[in-house]
């Protein structure tokens, strides 16, 4: 790597903000000889611009031994952040591969055929003639070859140890705040009927410890593994076989890992089991099965530390260098943090109180018919303006949408399901009507610059799920820090998506007042930037509650459709667990630990995973 590239590798005509002072601090860090740089950069201050010039410095093929790693990847967790990358003129050169199903194939009669289960993938020996002119691999094989390789962190994982994407010189992760998570995520093993072929012929015990669960991993792999080779030993398979086998060698892989680490005396691997309560489908056995790592040093450290050998990432949210550290697997005193400069002023990202009451679980049903009327109460002062609000989950957002209907509002509000959020957040965002829409895990990679929003609730600190056995064995160790800071992050991400450059601005309200007491909690933790805003937090001058006030921006005729289109039944798909006190893990877990690291827990992250190779 030569630091001394980064400013004639920035691909931006000129500088905006703190660009060029961050790109100086950048260089100082690796030239003083750290292997890893993270660089903590607000919103709006061109993170992926940073990226494409830290990329431009690894070593290129002539200048290297053809035994020595150069070029340099670009990996970001956020298949809409890949997208923007993709979209962009200044980054063209950031050549993009993407998993195999987001290609079709191109041999007639298979055009809408996704290339993971073409005839290439279905028949054994199969010579296709138009291979090289496939999308896939042809992205593929550009990619490869590229100086900058740009993917998403599940199709960049799942590529450690492939001939195709070897070692690189440098790895650049975008959006890396949530990089242990991701790992924690991507290391669980999920064995149930949606993941594992012919269910109801296995025989699955009560699991009451550990010892248990490896055992039954290690049957279970012979069972699967005599499957999967039957199927490999026909000549042909139908897209349904393949899926079949794709799915059996997934889980093969998962197993085998889970099996190995925990006999293997020398791991720190911490692991937890849950179990589902029978629910009577495989003769009073046990039920479905959850294995999760704790620590993700080791997963990480195949996937990700091995492919490179210098490192930068980038994020808003990377709260405390030493925490992180110990997260991910990273030495501390090898690794440096640079600071950017958040340069949006801070009368253009105001924070306004008008918390309601605690939105936890068991004081929900009594607050949230208040925040509904304070939310009433913002559309009237935004008559005009479209806004967001943050649910945290479907269930909050089911029955907000209901009280909104109630107070007859309910013409100005759009929601969203799982199956339909994409489609519904991109016709939010296309309508000129003020609309208000009220999102679930939106709190990321979300660009609502100028008059696509502006101002947002948020509904609900936060907080990770206590129910979750990974959450609840943390907080038994007293880490409670890693929690406050887990929330923490989340609420900052969720402040950046209304005000995305210096000329901007919108409005922040808080509803639940636990948003407050976490921001004291987490004092320590805090941005000099954000703590800023935190500091004049204040009250607004809110009109009172006059749901024709609310409507006043709308278009009549728009309103009545929507009245009429919307009158009655729900608009989103129920309810689900939600944060701090509420949710259920559905079983006992079981933990073994022979190590103190910990790292940090799952956390929902807002896009779908990218994960065929």
């Amino acid at each position: 790597m030569d630091p001394s590239r980064i400013f004639e590798e920035f691909p931006a005509p000129s500088y905006r903000g703190a660009q060029e002072q961050a790109l100086r601090d950048i260089q100082a860090a690796f030239d003083a000889g750290n292997e890893v740089v993270l660089v903590r950069a607000p919103t709006g201050s061109g993170k992926s611009l940073l990226a494409r010039a830290i990329a431009g410095c690894a070593a290129t093929v002539d200048e290297v031994a053809p035994s020595d790693a150069s070029g340099a990847y670009y990996t970001t967790p956020q298949v809409s952040q890949l997208d923007d990358v993709a979209a962009d003129s200044l980054l063209e050169d950031l050549n993009v591969i993407r998993g195999k199903s987001n290609y079709n194939c191109i041999l007639p009669g298979e055009r809408d055929t996704p290339v993971n289960r073409a005839p290439c993938v279905r028949e054994a020996g199969y010579d296709c003639s138009v291979r090289h002119r496939c999308p896939y691999f042809s992205d593929r094989a550009i990619a490869s070859n590229r100086e900058i390789a740009a993917m998403t962190l599940a199709y960049f994982m799942q590529t450690a140890g492939s001939e195709v994407f070897r070692k690189r010189d440098v790895v650049v992760v975008d959006e890396a705040h949530g990089l242990a998570e991701w790992a924690e995520m991507y290391a669980t093993i999920e064995l149930s009927p949606q993941t594992l072929p012919n269910w109801d012929d296995l025989r699955v015990p009560k699991i009451d410890s550990l010892d248990r669960a490896v055992d039954y991993a290690d049957a279970l792999l012979g069972t699967l593994k005599r499957r999967k080779d039957e199927l490999i030993g026909k000549p042909e398979l139908s897209a349904a076989e393949v899926s079949l086998r794709d799915r059996l060698q997934e889980r093969i892989g998962e197993l085998d890992w889970f099996v190995g680490d925990y006999r293997d005396p020398e791991s720190a691997t911490e692991w937890l089991v849950d179990q589902d309560p029978d629910d009577g489908s495989n003769d009073g056995e046990g039920g479905p099965l959850t294995i999760k790592p704790m620590n993700p040093e080791k997963y990480l450290k195949h996937t990700v530390w091995d492919r490179g050998n210098r490192f930068a990432l980038l994020s808003a949210t990377i709260l405390n260098k030493e925490a992180f550290c110990r997260q991910v697997g990273l030495p501390p005193e090898r690794t440096a943090l640079v600071d950017v400069e958040h340069t949006f002023p801070v009368e253009n990202r105001p924070l306004y109180d008008v918390t309601q009451g605690k939105m936890t679980y068991e004081h929900r049903d009594e607050t949230l018919p208040k925040v509904a009327r304070v939310v009433t109460r913002v559309m009237g002062h935004h008559p005009d303006e479209k806004g967001l609000v943050h649910c945290h989950s479907y269930g909050i957002q089911e029955r907000l949408a209901e009280l909104l209907r109630d107070f007859g509002v309910g013409a100005r509000v759009r929601t969203h399901s799982r199956e339909d959020r994409d489609g519904e957040l991109d016709s939010w965002k296309a309508t000129d009507e003020p609309e208000v829409f009220l999102s679930v895990k939106m709190e990321e990679a979300l660009d609502l610059k100028g008059d696509l929003c502006r101002w947002q609730v948020l509904c609900k600190a936060p907080f990770l799920n206590t129910g979750d056995s990974r959450v609840a064995h943390r907080l038994e160790q007293g880490q409670w820090a890693w929690y406050y800071r887990s929330a923490l992050r989340t609420v900052i991400q969720a402040c950046g998506r209304v005000v995305r450059a210096p000329d901007d601005w919108g409005h922040t309200y808080l509803a639940d007042s636990s948003l407050v007491d976490l921001f004291d909690r987490a004092r320590s933790d805090t941005p000099p930037w954000f703590a800023e805003q935190v500091d004049r937090l204040s009250d607004p001058d809110l009109p009172e509650f006059d749901p024709s006030a609310a409507l006043a921006g709308m278009d009549e005729g728009a309103a009545a459709g929507r009245r009429y289109q919307r009158g009655s039944g729900s608009e989103s798909s129920g309810g689900e667990g939600d944060g701090g006190s509420g949710g259920t893990s559905g079983g006992s877990g079981y933990s073994r630990s022979r190590s103190s690291r910990s790292g940090s827990s799952r956390s929902p992250m807002a896009d779908v995973w990218d994960t065929d190779g």
